[in-house]
Parts: structure tokens; sequence; C-alpha cells
């Protein structure tokens, strides 16, 4: 038999791809080259997940577990950019904990509207209008969108409530549920009643708090038996644990205190999830009921082994759902429970710090890592700009694959490679490994469109641009100085010795 019940599922997610740019030139009436005019492509569409207060399972997800937002759409010429992708909103119950391939929790949904994206969209191309500059005025390309993000997540509903009560099948737990809130699980006298978690509101006095219904727990539950293990996810959550325990049980093997013990074991076995910030479930405040005390044996029972219960430091209760007895000094006694818990959650709640975290100055934003494929050495260039930007460019161009050479030289890869002790011919390896762009690296590769010079010229072939730099102006100037100086030392000196005469021009020397 079907369950519309659903508390975990693995979802696979693809935010939408970045549309194209488009290279194109403006052409009209005695003006049929009126300059570049491509557009720029839009924005993929991303995956975000968003909590819904309407929704109480994942089960539209375990149905459909693909997920693709839309993709941007492409420019046009005239200047015209594409449409951006819509965001594919993804509606989940509230306590849905979002965990990676590798089990490591990426975010914790709590609160009406909270949201998390899954898969961000991929960035729109740049058309050839965009490109254009003073030295490359009619780029003959454009660059493509950037694929979307991918990824394969795991949703898990855990349950947000105050108190759970555990115990074995047919304790009673539901119906303590129905009889304290105005929730109406399903109940009968067979075990395994209970397939789902139920939530309940309870009002005692002023103080509301919610309480749920947790599938029986029977030995081994903690290492897969029955449905507990299943469920005991959704009791993470809750401050207060209460041990059901039915004292009106016709099997003969069973007794309040063994079948405390047998819980308690099993709680304590669970390994709860760390990241949720919770204590392990063996350490929460733990209250014990004894139900069914309108069967007159059962009630006995409970009297004889209440004091027993109380010398382990347990708070007692024994009520009965069916007689309504005992009820209000139980819910008043967890209302003063759950206070307590969340005034401890709120004092030890530390204010989240906006961290300001700037670039270093001489951060490059890449990095160079030699690694050996079998006998061959080669280098890889791990850096979001340099796998952007090679995700974005048309290998079919040749102007394109110009105008990555001189982006990532003039980010500083070229010289970092020499660095790393690469030579030419070397292979370099760049973007994520399953899908890296690889080349033999030469030096001159470095050179692009946007280096060409007025036309019959190319500044490649040049050693510099012949404009000194400050410091040989300031070395320049100095020299300059310093020879003015000796020069008028020099003369200084002459005149001192009498060597400044007036010659007369008519008069010859004898040595002449």
């Amino acid at each position: 038999m079907g369950t519309n019940f659903v508390d975990q599922v693995v979802l696979h997610v693809r935010a939408g791809h970045g549309g194209h740019g488009v290279a194109s030139v403006h052409r009209e009436k005695f003006k049929p080259l009126g300059g570049p005019d491509g557009g720029n492509g839009g924005k993929g569409g991303s995956v975000i997940l968003q909590v819904d207060l309407q929704s109480t399972t994942l089960l539209e997800y375990h149905r459909s577990p693909q997920r693709v937002a839309p993709n941007g759409r492409p420019g046009a010429g005239d200047e015209r950019n594409g449409g951006d992708g819509e965001d594919l909103i993804l509606p989940v119950p509230e306590g849905t904990v979002v965990k990676n391939s590798r089990g490591e929790v990426l975010a914790d949904l709590v609160g009406a509207g909270a949201t998390f994206v899954a898969a961000n969209g991929g960035r729109g191309g740049l058309g050839n209008k965009a490109l254009a500059s003073p030295r490359r005025k009619a780029p003959g390309f454009a660059l493509l969108g950037e694929p979307g993000g991918e990824q394969d997540i795991t949703l898990e509903l855990k349950t947000l409530a105050d108190v759970a009560l555990i115990g074995y099948p047919s304790a009673g737990k539901s119906s303590l549920v129905s009889v304290m809130s105005a929730a109406k699980p399903k109940i009968a006298d067979y075990p395994f009643t209970t397939l789902v978690p139920n939530l309940g509101v309870v009002t005692a006095g002023s103080q509301r708090y919610t309480i749920a219904d947790v599938p029986g727990l029977i030995p081994g539950a903690s290492q897969g038996k029955g449905l507990g293990l299943e469920f005991l996810r959704h009791v993470e959550r809750c401050s207060v644990l209460v041990h059901v325990v039915d004292c009106a049980t016709l099997e003969p093997d069973r007794d309040p205190l063994s079948d405390l013990d047998v819980i308690e074991q099993e709680l304590a076995e669970y390994v709860a999830d760390d990241s949720l910030g919770g204590k392990p479930l063996s350490e929460r405040t733990r209250i014990v009921v004894l139900n069914k005390a309108d069967v007159p044996d059962a009630r006995e029972l409970a009297e004889m082994v209440k004091p027993d219960l109380e010398a382990r430091g347990l708070e007692v209760h024994i009520v009965s759902a069916v007689a309504h007895v005992g009820l209000k000094e139980l819910s008043f006694s967890l209302a003063k429970h759950v206070d307590e818990a969340r005034a401890e959650i709120e004092s030890n709640v530390i204010p989240q710090r906006i961290v300001v975290r700037p670039k270093a100055v001489d951060d490059s934003g890449f990095r160079i890592r030699k690694e050996m494929h079998g006998n061959d050495e080669v280098f890889r260039i791990i850096g979001d700009r340099p796998t952007r930007w090679v995700r974005q460019t048309d290998f079919a161009n040749d102007e394109a694959v110009g105008y990555l050479a001189d982006r990532l030289n003039r980010l500083g890869v070229e010289e970092q490679l020499f660095k790393a002790g690469a030579v030419p011919g070397s292979t370099v390896l760049i973007g994520p490994e399953e899908n890296a762009v690889v080349f033999d690296w030469e030096p001159t590769m470095a050179a692009g469109a946007e280096l060409l010079g007025p036309r019959g010229t190319d500044l490649r072939l040049e050693d510099g641009d012949g404009r000194a730099t400050r410091s040989e102006k300031r070395d320049e100037f100095h020299r300059r100085k310093d020879a003015q100086r000796e020069a008028r030392e020099e003369l200084n000196a002459e005149r001192k010795a009498g060597l400044w005469t007036d010659r007369d021009p008519t008069v010859i020397d004898s040595d002449e």
C-alpha cells in the first residue's frame, strides 16, 4: 500500500545555461559597415529551494527527481540582449535539511520563506558590441554562455517539534496526541498503526508548543529493524522526549522497566546529526508517561513501578488517554520543560557576525599546480576566472582563441607558468578535471587581436613600446643634474686659474 508521506529524496538539479552572445555588424542603406551591434546573452535560471508552510512531504520530488531551470536566451543583432531564464522555485517543508552527495550539510531550512540556491544559473555571453574597444573596434566573435550549475542533493525532512512521543508500537502515543491537540492521527489496535509522524499543537495556559507522534520503536530500531530507524531523524530537533509506556500490555516478556531500558538503549545507539546543533538523544530531557491507567491492573502496575523510575531521576506521570486522566498535569509539565529548553537555546545562540574578507592585493585569482600524468608532466591552471573564460570561448574562432590568450596573459598566467617550470611545448590544462581544456603551451600564444597596431604594423614584433618607465626617467634626470654640476665646477676652477681671457682673433700664437 502506498503512502503520501516521503521524508527523504535524492534530487538532481541543474540550473539554466547562459545564452550565447552574438557577433553582428550594423547594416543600413548607405552604411554597410556601421560597426558591431551584437547583443549579450541572458542569464540562466537558478534552482532555489524555498520553505513553504503548506508543504508537509517530499512526495512530489520522489516522483519527479529531475529538476531543470530554463536557459537564458541568446542575444541578437541591433544591440538586443537575450532574456534571462526564470528561476525555478522548489517548495519544501519547514525543517528540510539539504546535503550534497558526500553527506555534507549545505543548508538547514527553518522559517517561512527560507531559501537556498541549489544551483546557480550560468552567465550570459557578451556580444561583439560589448567586446569592442579602441584597439578592437570590430570584433568578429562573441562569448558563449556559461553552463549552469548541476549537482545531486539529498533532501531530508526532520520534523520541527518541541516534544516527541516515543515508545513501543501500540503504547498509546497516537491517542495522547489526539486528546492533547487537535491532530487526528490514525488509531487502531494493531502494531505499527502510525506509519508517518503526526504533529499537533498543544496549548497549556499561555504556553503553546508542538508535539510529535513518532512511529513505534522495537529492539534493534537503531540498526534498521521496524520503522524506528526510518523516523528517528524526526526527534533530532525535539527538546523533550516522552517515553510512553504501555502498562496494559499482554505480552509475557514485557514490563514498564524493561520497555524503558530497551528504548533508552536504542536512543543511545542512534547517531544524531551533529550539524543540527542538538544534544545526543540520550542526553535530552526525558519524561516517562505510564499510559492506560484506566485499566485496573495497569493502574496497579504503574503505581508499583513509579518509585523505581523516580529513583532513576526521571519525572513520571500516570495517565489515561481514554479516560483523560492526568493529561492536564502532563501538559503543563511539558510546557515548563519546553520553556526551559527554549531559554537554554536562546542563551547559547551566538549572534551571527558579518565577516568581510577583502581580496588580497597580491591575489591573482588563480594558481598553478604541477601534476604527473603517467610519465608526463602537466600544469593545471586552477581558478574561477580562467575556468569561466575557457567555458565562454568559441574555439572554432581563431580571434576568440586569441582573445582568450590575451586575457590569460594579462592575468599573469604566462609569467606564473614560467615560474612553475613550464617550457614551450608543456601540456597545460584549464578547467575541471573531468572536462578540462588541454593545449600545448607556447609563450607566443599570448599575442592576440587587441595587440595589433596600425595597419601594416605588428607591435608583437617590437621589443617594447619605446616609453621610459618612471624610474628610468628619474635616473636620467639625476644624470643630467650631475653633469651640469660637474660642468659648473670645472668652469669655476678654470676662471680662478686665469684661463678665462678674451682672445684677440688677430693675434696668432707662435705655436699655431
